[in-house]
């Protein structure tokens, strides 16, 4: 593990801020510390997304953090709830099962890591720089953390109920058409709703964890 610089923040609630300037992925450093923590990074050398996909960004240049939280069988729609609202942008929508969009561009992602009594939840945010393709958010990085803070705390200790209606009205996924891939199994249909586990339902089929292309 790679740490340089480290930097603890005050304790404002419960929650500790371990800032580093450069690690391999704040995930690595998030999983040994106690609940409530919150680790962010000015750079990742090894940062990755779902399915082991990377994460790269110019160092400075996107806001890299993550959240030790109570387990939560909700949490990666929380999280994608409580980014999208401190995007401060209502343009910012949600993909399923985990992705941020601005314009129909990826601007950021969230990766979930759970065992019996934690989870770990990573969040990643274009801010002043992108990949080809992808979107970024222009904005002031300790402004976005400092938002995306007070939703985490909001959201994951929000109602099922709530969680679920609050990504059913920032789903960019949800009344288009879709293709579903789960290990090389290919379904294209309408995306319909999401169930009460976060399952994505598409013509009448649930779907737990698969990666969705907008069609």
């Amino acid at each position: 593990m790679e740490l340089h610089d480290s930097v603890s923040l005050p304790i404002v609630g419960e929650a500790e801020v371990l800032h580093l300037a450069s690690v391999t992925s704040t995930q690595d450093v998030a999983r040994s510390l106690p609940i409530g923590s919150i680790v962010l990074a000015d750079h990742q050398t090894a940062g990755r997304g779902r399915l082991d996909r990377r994460w790269e960004a110019p160092e400075g240049t996107a806001l890299l953090a993550s959240f030790v939280l109570e387990p939560n069988p909700l949490l990666s729609l929380a999280a994608g709830v409580a980014a999208a609202e401190a995007c401060d942008s209502r343009q910012v929508r949600l993909k399923w099962p985990n992705d941020l969009l601005l314009e129909e561009r990826k601007l950021g992602g969230i990766l979930v890591e759970a065992t019996h009594d934690r989870a770990v939840c990573g969040i990643g945010i274009n801010l002043t720089w992108s990949p080809e393709g992808a979107a970024m958010l222009d904005q002031p990085r300790d402004d976005v953390f400092d938002r995306l803070r007070q939703k985490i705390a909001t959201w994951t200790l929000a109602r099922p109920d709530q969680v679920l209606a609050r990504w059913r009205d920032l789903s960019a996924t949800l009344g288009r058409r879709v293709r579903v891939d789960v290990s090389g199994a290919i379904t294209e249909g309408l995306a319909e709703d999401i169930g009460p586990r976060g399952e994505l339902i598409v013509d009448g089929v649930a779907f737990v964890a698969a990666s969705v292309t907008h069609l």
